[in-house]
């Protein structure tokens, strides 16, 4: 068993999530914002990478909610790079930090899950389906969610196509990293198409 995992993201119309130093980019419309943010309230956990962390410092939380009520905020980090002051592992919420059994680094009042060597994403998930986690939702970066797509995990996926364009041949791409997902690509399903502000929103369904 894991858990259902929904990835969630935004591009701007030349496909990308984010300059080319990997700083965010406000892509998504007032309507997609507060799309998302209900979307939060759906899940057990949110999921990023430690790129993720590093680059934007999100705190994966849910306004108004106390610190029993938000989601578990994961974050993916074989090395353990997350700054012990990063907002993912504030008092907020629980925090959950995947590493590869070879980190040893700790973090004040997070769960640390090794997760085998190299990381291993499907143990991980096996993992996070025993401690009673039945759903995901994961946010970026673009080589986590490639990593996600790799390893047959993702069972929907959203992305919001806002009326932008970023540029740059090292821009990040919401399935990002070397080479293709899968041989000859991965098919998805689409579900769904709708017009959320000054943008588009489309729902897929892996198959």
């Amino acid at each position: 068993m894991r858990p259902f995992v929904h990835v969630n993201c935004a591009m701007s119309a030349d496909g990308k999530i984010a300059g080319d130093d990997r700083k965010q980019v406000r892509i998504s419309s007032d309507e997609d914002l507060a799309r998302a943010k209900e979307l939060r309230k759906k899940y057990d956990a949110i999921l990023v990478g430690v790129g993720t962390v590093i680059a934007d410092d999100p705190h994966l939380t849910v306004k108004g909610r106390s610190y029993d009520e938000n989601p578990v905020r994961i974050v993916i980090d074989p090395n353990g790079r997350t700054p012990k002051g990063a907002q993912a592992v504030d008092k907020r919420a629980k925090s959950i930090i995947l590493t590869d059994d070879l980190c040893t680094e700790k973090w004040n009042d997070v769960h640390v899950i090794r997760c085998g060597r190299p990381f291993d994403l499907k143990k991980a998930m096996t993992v996070l389906s025993e401690l009673g986690i039945e759903n995901i939702l994961v946010e970026g970066g673009g080589e986590t969610i490639a990593s996600f797509f790799r390893n047959d995990l993702v069972d929907r996926y959203t992305i919001f196509v806002g009326e932008l364009l970023i540029g740059g041949r090292n821009a990040p791409t919401p399935a990002d990293g070397d080479g293709w997902i899968c041989e000859n690509g991965l098919r998805l399903k689409m579900k769904n198409a709708e017009t959320l502000g000054n943008g588009v929103l489309i729902t897929y369904d892996v198959r």
